[in-house]
């Protein structure tokens, strides 16, 4: 899937709102611009009126200095920008009035042209665009970058039928070995919470997550779904269950605190458990999603109106190697986060990525609870960024699986594809179906021990294409190294790969890193084709 991401970053050593914004990730090689820009004082107006209308916790400040408490502003102009002047309510315009600021904050200049002809490219693939945002300033993580909408009447960034939105980070660990899933098996814990009815909210989540139809659909294809239920665990408890059994959802509904370290879970009322020591366990029992029903799990810890760097448990899930985290950016009641449970667990179950099945709940959200009101904004999406959003695979995937690891030297009587060295040793890699990642470090697929090779250099994807009713298997070689050294052999001899995706035709050679380097043959087997 074409992907766009961008980063947002405050420039050290100049004004005190200066920021700059710029490409991280591109499906072409143009697409890489960068500009700066300052944080105005009208957009931090809206923001704070934004706050007192909507937010449940303390005010947070975007200015490196805090303005003084008896700092007045003239009341906004909510005709501005464009709104016109019909009579919605007041929370309405104000809603608008700051998506339209903040896209237009973000999306000017090159970086608009970057995103519309990614979304461009993506429409002629008939493809959405999958568009991730990096916010590496921690004073800008608590803004509804979900309500971003280019123009009135058209739909928010996060609502958009051809646009998937979540957030993202660069600073993290790598993803540990995914599972290949054909089921959701849901932990679902219920912490503690003074206004929660345990045994009530455990069978109304477990019917919600269990008993939810795809409403007026096939159910061919339609994915299984297990639930454990553990009431009030202790930490010990949960970590062995988690160890236990391979769960590739982690469900918590209780009480929830912003504060370092990922803030503080409620297991029971003298038994918590923080970010960073949930962190450990999610990630190397392989759990893909976690999903937090309580207040605040993607607001960050703040001192004095500032924000404390990577303070949300959202964040530190992420930063820690977590493939996918779903939380709330505030307070969310009862009935609106069943509503958007439900809507989630039925549009995973249909095998939809996990942004999109977010998006699918998003708009059930504003269907139910209007526009003018913050449910749909509340839903926070953090995507590590080495992850395809694949929670279930799909059909066709799962059967044509090869086994989970790529294996040195491995044989089979059917392989799919190979990469072979033309070196004296002839070694040989199978390929998986999905994505095969290469590398240097070990957490890849295949490793190359070479200093010119990047920790993660390249990937070459499988594709499954349907053709008159008949499956047929491409495969891509895509480029993420520090300088692009990744080589294919061309008419013209060695041609580089700048970050764009090159299809494979089988006896294609390969190099990576130095063009002096070892050189590999991509191979279909007879049997496969």
């Amino acid at each position: 899937m074409p992907s766009l991401n961008l980063a947002i970053a405050r420039l050290v050593n100049t004004g005190p709102d200066n920021f700059a914004i710029w490409v991280v990730k591109a499906p072409y090689p143009s697409g890489y611009v960068l500009r700066d820009c300052v944080f105005s004082a009208e957009l931090s107006q809206a923001w704070q009126e934004w706050q007192q209308m909507f937010a449940g916790h303390s005010h947070l400040d975007i200015a490196s200095h805090p303005t003084s408490g008896n700092t007045h502003f003239s009341p906004l102009d909510l005709t501005v920008p464009s709104l016109g002047s019909a009579p919605n309510p007041y929370s309405s315009r104000l809603m608008q009035y700051l998506g339209i600021s903040l896209w237009r904050w973000v999306f000017d200049g090159p970086i608009l042209g970057s995103l519309e002809r990614s979304r461009g490219m993506a429409m002629g693939q008939h493809k959405p665009l999958r568009f991730q945002l990096e916010i590496r300033d921690p004073d800008l993580i608590a803004l509804p970058w979900e309500i971003m909408q280019r123009e009135p009447g058209q739909s928010a960034i996060s609502l958009s039928q051809d646009i998937l939105f979540s957030r993202t980070t660069s600073e993290v660990e790598p993803l540990p070995h995914l599972r290949t899933d054909q089921a959701l098996n849901v932990l679902l814990v219920l912490g503690y919470d003074e206004n929660l009815e345990l045994d009530r909210e455990a069978a109304l989540l477990e019917k919600t997550l269990l008993d939810n139809s795809p409403s007026g659909k096939t159910t061919t294809g339609y994915a299984p779904c297990v639930v454990k239920t553990l009431v009030q665990p202790t930490p010990q408890d949960l970590i062995q269950e988690l160890e236990t059994k391979a769960y590739n959802v982690f469900f918590y509904a209780g009480h929830g605190l912003p504060a370092p370290d990922g803030g503080l879970l409620y297991l029971a009322p003298n038994m918590t458990i923080n970010g960073i020591e949930l962190a450990q366990v999610l990630k190397h029992t392989g759990v893909k999603l976690g999903v937090f029903n309580a207040c605040w799990g993607a607001q960050p810890a703040a001192i004095n109106h500032q924000a404390i760097p990577a303070s949300s448990l959202a964040e530190v899930l992420i930063r820690h190697g977590v493939p996918a985290v779903l939380g709330m950016r505030d307070e969310i009641a009862d009935r609106e986060s069943h509503s958007f449970i439900q809507a989630f667990a039925e549009a995973l179950r249909s095998r939809k990525p996990i942004d999109e099945a977010v998006s699918a709940a998003r708009q059930e959200l504003l269907t139910l609870y209007k526009f003018n009101q913050p449910a749909w904004t509340l839903p926070v999406l953090y995507l590590h960024p080495d992850f395809n959003a694949e929670l279930i695979k799909s059909l066709d995937e799962g059967i044509t699986e090869l086994p989970d690891t790529a294996i040195y030297g491995a044989t089979s009587s059917s392989p799919k594809a190979r990469l072979r060295s033309l070196s004296g040793n002839g070694k040989s890699w199978s390929l998986r179906s999905g994505v095969t990642r290469i590398g240097r470090t070990k957490d890849n697929d295949i490793v190359i021990p070479d200093l010119y090779i990047s920790k993660r250099h390249a990937e070459i994807l499988c594709r499954n294409t349907q053709n008159r009713g008949n499956s047929a298997r491409t495969y891509y070689l895509q480029d993420f190294s520090t300088y692009g050294t990744t080589w294919y052999l061309g008419a013209d001899g060695w041609q580089q790969i700048l970050r764009e995706e090159v299809p494979l035709t089988s006896g294609m050679q390969l190099k990576f890193g130095s063009v002096q380097g070892e050189v590999w043959e991509f191979i279909i087997d007879d049997s496969s084709l």
